[in-house]
């Protein structure tokens, strides 16, 4: 299992890595070519036709505000984007995976209190192995060392408490990472849009009007908008979840403790082939 959620993690990785690559090359190819059509609409001539006061001005091309709201964000609008479809994903992901039915199913922690009561260890252990949840795994785990002693079945469960901890907290961790590239996209965008600008201004021989500055201005604002919008759900998705986990965690160690310690005065008994867990018997109790 450890294989193979690692080799998912290094493919999810790889993959997203290429994307990120793939998509920061269209970002230049767009940059570069957005700046030379820039320079070669310039006019080098200053020579213009004088307005006739007597013509009235061409009437302000209507634009919805959702047309206006893509247009002006560009590249990093849409890298925004696709970052938020990513954070509704791993939101998601995460919501399903983290339940109590996941770590600390009741019918289970009945049915395995059961076993232990009836005496009947072996079938407690099976149960724990069957199970899918994460205080089933840790069980599974304790119990299959009882025959080496009982510290070292704590250090098995310990072991793979560590491991499952560990993968979850690296799915929150993205999260993280969303609420800190979302904001630094957007801040990209303004510098972008106030370049944008002062371009106007600086290639414009007369002053510019309002409405000539207003495309870099909208893109400054809306990308900030934008990313600040992405961002703020993945910090508090980030605190929520990560807070599910410590007391999901919490719970799971005291539970699985207070059951461990029915093992914990038995004797070791010798390991059945094939590496299954041993039967275990209760020792002789000192009266």
């Amino acid at each position: 299992m450890k294989g193979i959620e690692l080799n998912r993690a290094t493919g999810l990785g790889s993959f997203w890595w290429m994307a990120l690559a793939t998509i920061l090359c269209v970002f230049v190819m767009d940059g570069l070519q957005s700046t030379s059509t820039a320079f070669a609409q310039d006019d080098p001539a200053p020579a213009a036709k004088a307005a006739d006061p007597a013509e009235k001005p061409a009437a302000p091309q209507k634009e919805s505000f959702l047309a206006w709201m893509i247009r002006a964000s560009g590249i990093f609008g849409f890298l925004i984007m696709l970052v938020s479809f990513v954070l509704v994903a791993i939101i998601m992901m995460i919501g399903l995976q983290l339940r109590r039915d996941n770590y600390l199913p009741a019918s289970f922690i009945e049915q395995f209190e059961q076993r232990l009561q009836a005496k009947d260890y072996q079938g407690a252990y099976e149960a724990a192995k069957g199970s899918d949840s994460f205080i089933g795994r840790i069980l599974a785990a304790g119990m299959g060392r009882l025959s080496r002693g009982f510290e070292e079945a704590e250090a098995g469960m310990q072991e793979v408490g560590e491991d499952e901890t560990m993968a979850m907290e690296h799915k929150i961790g993205y999260l993280a990472l969303i609420g800190s590239v979302a904001p630094m996209l957007g801040l990209l965008g303004t510098v972008q849009g106030m370049v944008l600008s002062f371009q106007v201004i600086a290639t414009s021989t007369i002053s510019p009007k309002p409405a000539e500055l207003a495309d870099g201005i909208a893109t400054a604002l809306f990308t900030t908008l934008e990313g600040l919008t992405v961002a703020i759900p993945a910090i508090i998705f980030y605190a929520l979840f990560k807070n599910r986990l410590a007391r999901f965690l919490m719970e799971c160690g005291f539970v699985a403790g207070n059951l461990m310690k029915n093992f914990q005065n038995m004797s070791k008994a010798p390991a059945k082939a094939g590496g299954a867990a041993p039967a275990a018997a209760p020792a002789n109790r000192a009266e």
